[in-house]
């Protein structure tokens, strides 16, 4: 078992990672626009930290987490979101202090012992966003028009918007009494999880992929239906605000998130390129967490977005990330004194910016030029005795098998022109 991975996990060899740059460089790029800047988050947390925030009743909390006692006793736990990590760090660092809005974002490994399936793994990555500070629906559509515009920058077009909102404490408390009266007579039929979330969450139960309680919900009322005036303005808001960023949208009463942290605006972005429809990215507001976790009420935005599955996206919609240049130049050598000279060579370019490289198997001539092509290097030079004693080298051009002859102390500035 040395040599293999634990289930659920997967390598990034190097042949792979030039995506994963791509895609976080383009990322970067967008979120520098919008005024967000990054934040880098522990891999563990206190467990009380994902019990408080994300919820008991979940099935992260109940189900899926890893969590374990370090040597001093303390329950611990590996992140299994990036929400809950980022308003503990909003707050133990005092960003509440600072002007608001708050706007962050992260790329964080994210743990769930679930079956791996694909694009989803017990250890997978998530892009996500965060603004603290502002109740302002229009921060709302911003959000989600980051989360669009990186799809659309990556070439995928099939998305649809999916938006709801699941009211404040205030609604929810007056809803969740209705919800109950609807759900007390479908008990005995109810799965076990969703008979426990029936006195804690019940909007949990609407959120529940067992088929059995699908079919007993299929009339339930809807929280929107059931909205307070504040929220039911909040709402009116971020629709006019996905118009204004003529962002397309379809109302879905069922959306309620599967975290309990949310309040008002929940979203979920999909697409059917994957086969089946399938949610590429969630997210929504939780005005109430920064306080949960200790901090002051600030209210708070943000969405999660898993990697591997946006590259299993981009995969299926046969959308090709392109592939970096690794090696502009390989110095290809023959003897103890041509290997000397080529690794000064090398250097001296490194140094100059330009990638380069040199042989260090002790391959022949072919074998050496056999491998430049296989790293794709864009120029090759062979050092043998002569080029060493006349200070003259071919420069071959690999893209189209051109040579010229130049002073060997002439190859930076050549290639500077050249690249």
């Amino acid at each position: 078992m040395l040599t293999k991975a634990p289930k659920g996990t997967k390598d990034v060899i190097p042949s792979e990672v030039y995506k994963w740059h791509y895609v976080e460089n383009i990322v970067r790029e967008i979120c520098s626009l919008n005024g967000f800047r990054e934040i880098r988050t522990p891999v563990f947390e206190h467990t009380e930290l994902f019990e408080r925030g994300v919820g008991e009743t979940t099935d992260v909390v109940q189900k899926e987490m890893y969590t374990f006692e370090d040597k001093a006793g303390r329950s611990i736990t590996l992140k299994p979101e990036g929400t809950s990590p980022a308003v503990r760090a909003f707050v133990e660092n005092g960003l509440f202090n600072d002007s608001q809005p708050t706007k962050i974002f992260y790329f964080t490994p994210c743990f769930r012992y679930e079956n791996p399936q694909a694009g989803r793994l017990r250890e997978h990555h998530q892009f996500g966003v965060e603004a603290f500070g502002s109740q302002d629906a229009a921060i709302d559509a911003e959000i989600i028009n980051i989360a669009i515009t990186l799809y659309k920058r990556l070439g995928v077009e099939s998305l649809q918007l999916r938006i709801n909102s699941i009211g404040c404490p205030e609604c929810r408390n007056e809803y969740n009494n209705k919800l109950k009266s609807y759900l007390q007579p479908k008990l005995p039929a109810l799965c076990e999880t969703c008979k426990g979330r029936y006195e804690k969450n019940p909007l949990r139960i609407i959120d529940c992929k067992e088929e059995k309680c699908k079919a007993q919900i299929t009339d339930v009322p809807f929280i929107i239906d059931n909205l307070c005036e504040e929220c039911n303005t909040h709402f009116d808001k971020l629709k006019k605000s996905l118009d204004i960023l003529e962002i397309q949208y379809i109302i879905d009463p069922t959306i309620v998130r599967g975290l309990d942290y949310y309040t008002k605006t929940a979203f979920e972005i999909v697409t059917n390129t994957i086969g089946a429809q399938g949610t590429v990215c969630g997210g929504g507001r939780y005005d109430g967490l920064v306080e949960a976790c200790g901090g002051p009420s600030t209210p708070g935005i943000g969405f999660g977005m898993g990697l591997e599955r946006l590259f299993l996206v981009l995969e299926s919609a046969d959308i090709q990330v392109p592939k970096p240049n690794y090696m502009d130049i390989y110095i290809a050598n023959m003897g103890e004194a041509a290997s000397s000279e080529a690794q000064r060579l090398v250097s001296s370019l490194r140094s100059n910016g330009i990638k380069a490289d040199k042989d260090y198997m002790k391959r022949s001539l072919k074998a050496q030029m056999k491998y430049a092509n296989k790293i794709g290097a864009r120029f090759v030079v062979v050092l043998g005795e002569e080029e060493i004693s006349s200070k003259n080298i071919k420069v071959k051009d690999m893209s189209n098998g051109t040579e010229e002859v130049i002073n060997m102390n002439q190859l930076t500035d050549f290639l500077k022109q050249k690249l």
